[in-house]
């Protein structure tokens, strides 16, 4: 994950002294359940700052955080035929945030990117963070020169991860189309149906192939339904897997902890 907070640009903690917070949001519902997943690892990644710091973990020492699980459009069909009513819902939902005072926002959506750049244009006093980035920053820390990416058509289409990585001189290697079809029926026709079980058989077959053509190369899971269950699959112990959504949620709670 990212790089350790840095305490010395905070208040030393104490009994009577606690590390100083602002107010964070996160822009779920695409879908749910990612949203819901997001909120754990966002919690999770507070914690282990607050540890790293030296400061107890209780309930109070948490920051202020709004989660905006709202229905938006779909990305990735919205993306195919040029249709702006994701970035409309999104655009609404990050409005209602910013009444709350949150000082940046998560997107718990790889494909909702395509909009990044629009949204924070509508929205230039709260930090939109980017997720393909946020990765990017993370790998390099790694010094990893070649990943493979499992993701949506629409995320695909836009070239999100694939551009950010390569300025970053890192290879990317990509499931074939038929591969990537598989993949959407592991998120449409599973994650989002409840059927886990074919989710995780979609996830690990294209995962399989990527790994037998390019060799144990990390695996970018860039769709946040893809680990709620491919991390869980017996084959997935022998793999590398990057889950952009807890870089992400690290990178929100080092915002939530901002000196």
């Amino acid at each position: 994950m990212p790089a350790a907070l840095d305490c010395s640009t905070l208040a030393a903690p104490s009994a009577a002294s606690e590390l100083p917070t602002r107010i964070v949001g996160i822009l779920g519902g695409m879908g749910p359940a990612a949203g819901a997943d997001f909120v754990r690892l966002f919690v999770q990644a507070c914690a282990d700052r607050m540890q790293q710091c030296g400061q107890a973990v209780n309930d109070q020492t948490f920051p202020e955080h709004w989660l905006m699980q709202v229905p938006v459009p779909d990305r990735t069909q919205a993306l195919s035929s040029a249709d702006d009513a994701p970035l409309e819902a999104m655009a609404r939902a990050l409005g209602r945030l910013e009444t709350v005072g949150v000082c940046a926002v998560a997107m718990a959506c790889n494909t909702a990117h395509a909009w990044h750049d629009e949204l924070q244009a509508r929205i230039p006093l709260i930090e939109l963070l980017h997720m393909p980035r946020e990765v990017v920053a993370y790998l390099r820390a790694l010094r990893l020169r070649e990943v493979g990416l499992l993701a949506t058509q629409g995320t695909y289409r836009t070239g999100l991860y694939e551009a950010a990585l390569a300025q970053a001189g890192i290879t990317c290697h990509l499931p074939y189309e038929a591969e990537r079809e598989t993949l959407m029926r592991g998120i449409y026709d599973g994650v989002k149906t409840g059927d886990m079980a074919y989710a995780q058989s979609c996830f690990v077959d294209v995962a399989q192939r990527l790994i037998g053509r390019h060799g144990d190369v990390p695996l970018i899971m860039g769709c946040t339904e893809i680990p709620l269950t491919l991390t869980s699959a017996p084959q997935a112990a022998k793999w590398t897997l990057v889950n952009p959504a807890q870089v992400l949620a690290q990178a929100l709670a080092s915002r939530a902890y901002a000196g």
